[in-house]
């Protein structure tokens, strides 16, 4: 490589064991400026290692980190922050309480000359000025828990780029956010590129991957498994190197719908703002929710789940009406729900698999007063067995497990506990193409066994693929239910995105 000039940043033969997992074997990435360049692969394959190998989080066994081909050691996230390492993680590191100029300064308020009191006015000039700079539109005195998860993401990117980066590191960024967020996100990321930063892009997408990356590196088993130029290589090439295969189907859907209703929405209205809804979803149905984040489909899903209370209007499942004063009442019923952030809101992490699995159904596991472990084991390992869920989780709490097992386990807590009703909201968020295969073929499962799926998901290839129909939300009303064959990303982001629809719907179109 004589004559040659050094990488702008580089990742030389890396390697990190952990007891029992080789995490990383002698990888290498060259970062160039102004390159935005996405790591791709399964959970599993090695990525968040080699992310926090360069955030100073773990300390590699081998190999080295490069800026302009001098070494650099991220011994401490400080030094890799000092280093010009900014990591943008997918779960947010604000703190609620404090104002968007507090955040973007957190551990490094600036002081006045004295260097014992906060220069409250330059901290928000300097984030005045960097909020311009980014062309965001925030006030920056406005608490952050006020803010909307895409706006707290661009607060994230402000936070790390007035630290002056030259490496920006960003754990799927566009997870939480819905099409139009996500683009507006990508625009952002490519200014920041032509501003000469570097850009490490990880993400399960694939199909976004190709709409805003200059080159990907896929890793599996913690190996470097491939890559190229973006115009090189096509999603079936980035996939078959992530699975170690071809993959014939990305959305292996599968049509059970029958003529009989499972579940009759009729004028609901809630105190949470949705008003007059009115749907029905068949029994082996999937019926999708589209619309742009903030639109009332999670405030439908909570309602249903008897979290928001009703204030008019009725709901039948199997043709009983509902009164759903509790997510307790909702899960008597054969309700369910697999909710968007599954860590706080879907698992206990203190538990183990098995009990994740039967926690919504203990009574059928009760010998008289006590609880039968044994016929829990049982259940749970069946399980296991028929979702194809990592053994580990048998005997190992769930936070120590991938993010598809993890949706997995809280699948099979809902088979166990015999729901009709199944309310998947985000169901592969943050999850590999490998486990989205697998939701995917269990979706198709559990609508045989004619269950009724309603399935929220901002991903709007896969809620056009995986829908029999979609009703299409703006302003927490129902706009418009069609079939999903007479919509395209591009009809169903305009209603969604402008209002411009047809009338809603029949209950049920064919």
């Amino acid at each position: 490589m004589t004559g040659t000039a050094p990488a702008f940043w580089e990742v030389c033969e890396i390697s990190k064991a952990f007891p029992g997992v080789q995490a990383l074997d002698r990888v290498s990435l060259a970062l160039s400026a102004g390159e935005i360049h996405a790591l791709v692969g399964q959970n599993g394959s090695g990525k968040s290692t080699l992310v926090k190998c360069l955030a100073g989080v773990h300390q590699p066994d081998g190999g080295d980190i490069r800026h302009l081909g001098a070494v650099v050691a991220m011994t401490t996230p400080t030094v890799a922050r000092a280093q010009g390492v900014a990591t943008i993680y997918q779960e947010f590191s604000l703190v609620p309480s404090l104002t968007v100029a507090e955040n973007i300064f957190l551990g490094r308020l600036p002081t006045r000359a004295q260097g014992s009191v906060v220069d409250w006015e330059r901290m928000r000039r300097e984030s005045v000025r960097t909020l311009r700079e980014l062309g965001i539109e925030i006030d920056p005195d406005m608490v952050v828990r006020r803010l909307s998860v895409a706006e707290q993401q661009l607060i994230e990117i402000a936070k790390a780029i007035s630290e002056e980066s030259t490496l920006l590191v960003m754990d799927e960024p566009t997870a939480a956010l819905g099409l139009s967020e996500a683009r507006r996100l990508q625009g952002l990321i490519r200014r920041l590129a032509e501003q000469g930063k570097a850009i490490l892009y990880i993400s399960h997408r694939i199909d976004e991957v190709f709409q805003v990356v200059d080159r990907i590196s896929v890793l599996k088993d913690g190996r470097l498994a491939g890559g190229g130029l973006t115009p090189e290589l096509n999603e079936d090439s980035v996939v078959r190197m992530m699975l170690g295969a071809d993959l014939k189907e990305h959305y292996p859907k599968q049509h059970n719908a029958t003529a009989q209703p499972a579940l009759e929405v009729e004028g609901l209205s809630t105190e949470s703002g949705i008003e007059n809804i009115s749907f029905s979803i068949h029994a082996g149905e999937v019926l999708g929710l589209g619309g742009m984040v903030g639109s009332g489909r999670t405030e439908i899903a909570r309602a249903l789940f008897g979290v928001d209370a009703p204030t008019a209007g009725t709901i039948r499942l199997n043709g009983t009406s509902l009164h759903l004063a509790s997510p307790r009442h909702a899960i008597k019923a054969g309700v369910a729900l697999v909710p968007e952030n599954r860590k706080a809101d879907g698992l206990f992490f203190n538990f183990q698999g098995p009990q994740n699995i039967t926690i919504a159904g203990l009574a059928a596991l009760l010998s008289g007063p006590f609880l039968n472990l044994g016929r829990e084991a049982k259940v749970s390992l069946d399980y296991f067995i028929k979702l194809d869920i990592s053994r580990a989780g048998l005997d190992r709490t769930v936070q120590f497990v991938s993010g598809g097992n993890q949706q997995k386990i809280i699948l099979a807590r809902w088979l166990f506990a015999k729901a009709r009703l199944l309310i998947l909201d985000e169901p592969t968020q943050g999850v590999d193409i490998g486990a989205r295969i697998e939701v995917y073929r269990i979706i198709n499962e559990l609508t045989a066994m004619g269950i009724a799926i309603l399935l929220i998901s901002s991903d709007y290839p896969e809620l056009l693929a995986m829908s029999d129909r979609i009703a299409i939300v703006r302003d927490k009303r129902i706009l418009q239910i069609s079939p999903s064959r007479e919509l395209s990303e591009y009809r169903l982001l305009e209603i969604a995105s402008r209002g411009n629809h047809q009338p809603q719907g029949a209950p049920y179109a064919s």
